[in-house]
């Protein structure tokens, strides 16, 4: 393998397994009726899987399909070498349908489980991993809403990779405001519509790895009404499908350009244009027009989650890279023998800075791993008690909806953040392409801003999550977190950081408080002004709540389990350590928040146009 096909993707399973089976008892969820066809040692068995994938296919073409980037020619994009047979053989092993149902060809694996699979794909190869996960995404939307006609139709081919799928939302004069569509249906019989009209920044809009590729369009039927109230969901495949399910003619779906992006250069990101030649039929998702974006949102909840793992998966592997440096370079001496002019050279992870920086990112990475391993937990309790226990599963679906923007908003902007701090351990080192994280850097930026930049993330906490089931949700969550804090306040480790837990929660209390009467008192401008920093506090002390937890059971193991290894026994004390850390460096600046939040500071709203600079 030449140099420049280096597999720099690091892991860390035994940190992966301590979340998953010792912290969150992913294990409970096989008791279940719905999940009892598996079990530990079988999804054991497909994470290991993943990882050889990850390891033998895709994680040696990081960096040079980096650098090859796609490339668009006579209307067809083109992947990097090596992704078409990658693609294949990801299919043939069947590990992007493992969430999906049963009845319809997939594993019905736990999402709490594939949060593991996604990390490890995500670090390996972040633009090869999202073409996959938007093909999952767009086959539940088919799964859960098409007819059984378009079921049979669509389905089987996205199953099996020789359809790839897309999300279509925005359009060039749009962009976040999905509601401005002007992409046009017009019905032709039955279920059959045309579709006109432009969509851009399409991730995988276009690519050469599978036969065919299928669009989810949200577009405008003659005549229904003005906003997002008035989008139908539309499958609509690059080339039409047969009856039997194969491949036919072109559909008039052409890509004019793909954009020449900062970072994920291998995954096209495409404008489409839908119906130049009028000939482009979409199939309605389903028998009801102007249901679209509540059917879309099923993609897009799918998709926030699966960002915000994107962000844990980059921030994870820059992490270890960055550790692997701290470990083997050697500068300087140790600030213990600085009176010796003869002191050794030692590695720069024994330098101060340096431990504080990496405990930092691991404290982080292991806080935005928990933090998606327990929404995802919760997600597959919604789904597996709805029926037996709905009052449960609503408990579950409701701390789903409050984490989900927390999740999406936090990691994606942690990932970005941590892979800057990892550079900053390499030094002048981690800004050429020798070494991974300035890549890492530049795939993490989109993070914050698509699916939803992260204001409007906070924007839907505030507005609508923290309300949700007429204020139940919260009041759970609030009450966990207390009940937590009361349990835990004289742990003779870490009683001092669980009551300065429950100190930052009550500051987030007040900060609340606060936000409800600038939005009382008609002050919406201020409301929306404290978005963003309230949802950064509420993900913090999570994070916080969620690392202390496993603090306390780590240091539970390491001193009471007498035949443990010396390794084990250090595996707990860094969890320990983590939560002690968190707590004490980055928990005070939630606080910080929450004052801000509570000043009604209006500097940035009261501020004149001209004096942000006299300069046009």
């Amino acid at each position: 393998m030449s140099e420049a096909a280096i597999n720099f993707f690091k892991s860390d399973l035994r940190s992966i397994e301590f979340t998953l089976y010792e912290h969150m008892n992913v294990q409970e969820l096989f008791e279940l009726e719905h999940f009892s066809h598996l079990s530990r040692e079988e999804c054991d068995q497909v994470i290991q899987q993943t990882l050889r994938f990850c390891n033998e296919e895709v994680g040696p073409l990081n960096g040079v399909a980096d650098r090859a980037g796609c490339r668009l020619e006579d209307g067809q994009v083109l992947a990097p070498a090596g992704y078409k047979e990658a693609w294949a053989k990801l299919y043939e092993l069947g590990l992007p349908n493992f969430t999906l149902p049963m009845d319809h060809g997939g594993f019905q694996g736990p999402s709490s489980v594939a949060v593991a699979m996604n990390e490890l794909l995500g670090g390996a190869n972040m633009s090869f991993s999202m073409y996959s996960g938007l093909t999952l995404g767009a086959a539940e939307l088919v799964s859960e809403f098409a007819t059984e006609e378009d079921r049979e139709r669509f389905l089987a081919p996205m199953m099996d990779g020789r359809s790839a799928g897309t999300m279509c939302l925005t359009e060039p004069h749009a962009g976040s405001d999905v509601g401005a569509c002007t992409t046009k249906a017009v019905k032709i019989d039955g279920n059959r519509y045309k579709i006109t009209g432009t969509k851009s920044f399409i991730s995988g809009g276009d690519q050469d790895m599978s036969e065919n590729i299928v669009h989810m369009v949200l577009a405008r039927v003659e005549g229904a009404p003005g906003g997002t109230s008035g989008l139908s969901l539309f499958i609509v495949p690059k080339h039409r499908v047969n009856d039997d399910g194969s491949t036919g003619e072109f559909n008039d779906v052409l890509t004019p350009s793909i954009e020449h992006k900062l970072g994920i250069k291998s995954s096209a990101t495409t404008v489409l244009n839908f119906g130049d030649n009028d000939d482009c039929i979409g199939h309605l998702c389903g028998d009801v027009e102007n249901v679209g974006i509540k059917q879309m949102f099923r993609m897009m909840n799918g998709a926030r989650i699966a960002v915000g793992v994107q962000g844990l998966a980059i921030a994870a592997t820059a992490y270890l890279n960055a550790l692997a440096y701290a470990r083997d370079r050697l500068q300087g001496t140790s600030v213990k023998q600085f009176k010796n002019p003869n002191a050794p050279k030692v590695p720069i992870i024994e330098h101060s800075d340096v431990r504080r920086m990496l405990l930092e990112i691991k404290s982080k990475v292991e806080g935005m791993r928990v933090l998606a391993v327990s929404l995802s937990k919760h997600l597959d309790l919604a789904t597996a008690l709805q029926e037996k226990d709905p009052d449960r599963a609503m408990y579950h679906q409701g701390r789903v909806d409050l984490l989900t923007p927390i999740v999406k908003a936090y990691c994606s902007d942690q990932a970005f953040r941590l892979s800057e701090l990892a550079m900053q351990v390499y030094g002048g080192a981690g800004y050429v392409v020798d070494n991974p994280v300035e890549q890492y850097l530049r795939d993490s930026k989109i993070f914050s801003i698509y699916e939803g930049t992260n204001h409007i993330q906070a924007l839907d906490l505030v507005v609508r999550k923290l309300r949700g089931h007429q204020g139940e949700d919260l009041n759970n969550y609030v009450g966990d977190l207390g009940g937590f804090v009361e349990a835990h306040s004289a742990d003779p480790a870490l009683g001092k950081e669980v009551q300065a837990l429950g100190a930052a929660a009550q500051a987030l209390q007040e900060a609340g408080n606060a936000t409800v009467e600038y939005m009382m008192t008609s002050k919406l401008d201020q409301f929306t002004l404290c978005a963003t920093p309230f949802l950064e506090a509420m993900a913090e002390i999570t994070v916080a709540n969620l690392l202390l937890e496993a603090g306390v059971l780590a240091e539970q193991k390491r001193t009471q389990d007498e035949g443990q290894s010396q390794e084990e026994f250090d595996f707990y004390a860094g969890k320990v350590m983590s939560a002690k850390f968190f707590v004490n460096f980055v928990l005070p600046g939630a606080v910080a928040k929450c004052k801000a939040i509570q000043s009604g500071d209006r500097s940035a709203l009261d501020i004149p146009d001209a004096g942000f600079s006299t300069a046009w």
